[in-house]
């Protein structure tokens, strides 16, 4: 039997680029957190592939063209790529809430997705966001989920008042450079895959 395929889902505003209340709505406006981008290429380097799960309802709501969202996910993977990281694919919801899809998120619908191309075993995959969201996705296919508390999470957080009470119990990680520090020198995570 081969090995489980090694993956993390991450989502991106306020995860690996600083959010914006207003949405990122431009190349230029799309920065990233520092050290994210970094923290992808550590991921790389010890052989998982990383997914991105996002939101992107400036899309449905009129508010930016696919064609920008494009440029954006272009600046995303140059600037991913001359620091050596990768991301292998990007899943986005563009809907409106109006729209009432499967795929927003804290659906689980871009979840599925994911789940159903690459073939993964959610039961040892991460999901990381920033977002009660993002957790409840995850939590809904039982994955592994961890809040970051940049972007929206120390909100999230407080929301919950306590770790504890997070959905699908998650992890708590001050960044995403944070999370995969834990995540990689973690005792458990060579028996994973062994």
């Amino acid at each position: 039997m081969s090995a489980p395929h090694k993956l993390v889902i991450l989502d991106r505003d306020g995860v690996i680029n600083h959010d914006s209340e207003s949405y990122i709505r431009s190349a230029d406006e799309w920065q990233p957190i520092n050290g994210s981008l970094n923290a992808i290429a550590q991921l790389n380097q010890a052989g998982y592939r990383v997914v991105v799960a996002t939101n992107q309802s400036g899309v449905g709501r009129g508010l930016f063209s696919m064609s920008t969202l494009n440029q954006i996910h272009t600046k995303m993977h140059c600037e991913a790529e001359a620091v050596g990281a990768h991301i292998d694919a990007i899943f986005c919801c563009t809907h409106a809430p109006k729209d009432v899809c499967g795929c927003r998120k804290p659906k689980p619908g871009l979840l599925e997705m994911i789940v159903k191309r690459f073939g993964i075993d959610p039961a040892i995959t991460p999901v990381v966001g920033d977002a009660r969201r993002d957790l409840e996705a995850g939590a809904a296919l039982h994955f592994p989920v961890h809040l970051v508390l940049t972007g929206k999470g120390r909100a999230a957080l407080d929301a919950y008042q306590n770790a504890d009470a997070l959905p699908g119990h998650a992890q708590v990680h001050g960044n995403l450079a944070a999370f995969v520090s834990d995540f990689l020198f973690q005792p458990s995570i060579d028996e994973t895959y062994a």
